[in-house]
């Protein structure tokens, strides 16, 4: 016989439910029965709401039928040991505020005020909260960059020695892979190393839920030796949006302040049916195994294939070539290339840009969206596609129909689309003015001291050189901060700014969007 794969709390929920119970407790919808009458203006309310009122009957509170997140005893408790048995951790904690959760909690697990971490300089924005609210200093490493997108990965293995060697104080160093594009380094070295020191390795791997549960997919960081890994369920596993989990090896992690950061950084109510989707992922990935994936990865990889049989203008491959490995028939490479100059490429996700150059990623996003398919982002150069573990042929069917339409349209059209043509430079490619000695930045002091206005003024870019910064300049695409409030501007950081401004380039944090002048402190 099978062996049952239980959904803990999902069944506890379930169970109460079933009981029929009348709720003289929050939230205020009563188990839904705010959605269940008889009169008739709400029942036309019900009528129109039944969809979200379908979910409520499981939206409880910490009752003694239920558990608490804080202090799991039964349901959760053993829905969070089950998934620590599948993604290979110590111990693994659900999470109902996302990977910015995860990332805040850890940070203030390792950094009291005043303690240094390094930290990889392309990191989401929450990392940044974190070190905020730990008044921790952080030292930034420039990232390396994968040569056939020009997309940023983990910094150099040796850019981390130096810089432990350099900063031997550090309480951690953290890490964020894969990033957006799927592209993914082995970590266990980076692991090996960060415990030579004595000390913990992070990783936000918040786009990597899927990895380790599928042959096709690259290694876990935590199946790497990685301490703490924080990963968006929601994005690639099937959770409700906010659902995460932190997975976490203890040797050189203190447990009991992470719990205890957790509870600081969660809601103190968090949500049952999030947590409950957590659970019924995971109960879904042991039940089905490696099978979860197969048709997001056949269907991933018939797109590719149709798309370089039609050999048109837009081309479609995980690592943005023409002639792109997926196409074997063989077993062992059809979902794609799995490793390419030491980076693991996800075949879920597939980059789809116009050959000549000639079309921006964002325009091509606007013509997918006219046909009714809506992508994971797009950027200056390309469109990402992320294919879910549930995809039909039906769906890919129509993908490659929209591909078909707007190639026509380009190729009836290419006289206007060459007037704001983009070229093939990328603005990832101005790492190449990063000089060696400015990949380990000084250490900045992150706080959240209020900022005296009267120490702040406005310079014209060029002026700006040897300043400290007073705002955090993010280009986006890529998402890799320039400049940090509390950094020290040099000439490098200036030109490229300019640089970026003169191509046009968004940038996030700029208190001037055309990038002419900068807030600086006096």
């Amino acid at each position: 016989m099978d062996k049952k794969i239980r959904a803990p709390l999902y069944e506890c929920l379930t169970a109460h439910e079933a009981s029929r119970p009348v709720s003289f407790h929050v939230p205020g919808h009563r188990n839904g029965q705010a959605w269940r009458t008889d009169k008739e203006e709400q029942a036309i309310r019900h009528e129109r709401f039944d969809r979200f009122g379908g979910i409520l009957s499981i939206d409880v509170t910490e009752i003694s039928a239920t558990d608490d997140l804080h202090a799991p005893e039964y349901a959760i408790a053993e829905a969070q040991r089950l998934a620590a048995n599948l993604f290979g951790a110590d111990e693994s904690m659900l999470l109902v505020g996302g990977s910015t959760a995860g990332n805040i909690a850890m940070i203030l697990t390792v950094c009291e005020p005043g303690d240094l971490i390094l930290v990889q300089r392309n990191v989401h924005k929450s990392v940044l909260n974190g070190l905020r609210l730990a008044g921790a200093r952080a030292v930034f490493l420039q990232p390396a960059y994968e040569t056939d997108e020009g997309t940023a990965l983990v910094p150099p293995l040796d850019t981390v020695e130096q810089a432990l060697q350099r900063y031997p104080e550090a309480r951690a160093v953290m890490l964020s892979t894969p990033n957006y594009y799927g592209r993914a380094v082995m970590i266990r070295p980076y692991a090996d190393l960060a415990h030579s020191y004595g000390i913990p390795l992070l990783v936000d791997e918040a786009h990597g839920a899927h990895y380790g549960l599928h042959e096709a997919f690259p290694a876990s960081a935590i199946s790497q030796g990685a301490d703490v890994v924080v990963q968006s369920t929601h994005k690639t596993l099937p959770a409700m949006t906010m659902g995460a989990m932190l997975h976490v090896r203890e040797r050189y992690i203190d447990l009991e302040r992470l719990r205890d950061m957790l509870a600081v950084i969660q809601s103190s109510s968090p949500s049952f049916p999030i947590m409950a989707s957590l659970d019924i992922a995971r109960a879904m990935i042991e039940e089905e195994g490696p099978a979860f994936f197969e048709a997001g990865l056949r269907q991933a990889a018939l797109f590719r294939v149709e798309m370089k049989k039609r050999n048109g203008r837009l081309v479609a491959a995980s690592d943005g070539k023409k002639q792109d490995q997926s196409v074997s028939t063989t077993k062992t490479d059809v979902y794609g290339p799995k490793w390419n100059n030491d980076i693991r490429i996800d075949p879920l996700r597939v980059l789809l840009h116009d050959e000549r150059g000639l079309v921006s990623g964002y325009e091509l996003l606007r013509m997918l969206e006219a046909h009714g398919c809506w992508a994971e982002m797009a950027d200056e150069h390309r469109v990402l596609l992320l294919f879910g573990p549930y995809v039909s042929d039906d769906e890919t069917k129509r993908l490659l129909a929209a591909c078909e339409a707007i190639e026509q349209v380009l190729e009836s059209d290419d006289k206007e689309h060459d007037k704001g043509r983009v070229g093939s430079q990328r603005l990832e490619s101005a790492q190449d003015e990063v000089e060696v000695d400015q990949m380990i930045s000084e250490p900045i002091l992150f706080t959240m001291d209020r900022v005296n206005r009267d120490t702040i003024t406005t310079v014209t870019l060029p002026d700006s050189v040897g300043y400290i910064s007073a705002e955090t300049i993010i280009p986006y695409p890529p998402g890799i901060p320039l400049i940090y409030a509390g950094e020290r501007i040099e000439q490098s950081v200036a030109t490229r700014l300019a640089r970026l401004a003169e191509m046009g380039a968004k940038c996030q944090g700029a208190s001037d969007p055309t990038l002419r002048t900068i807030r600086v402190i006096q």
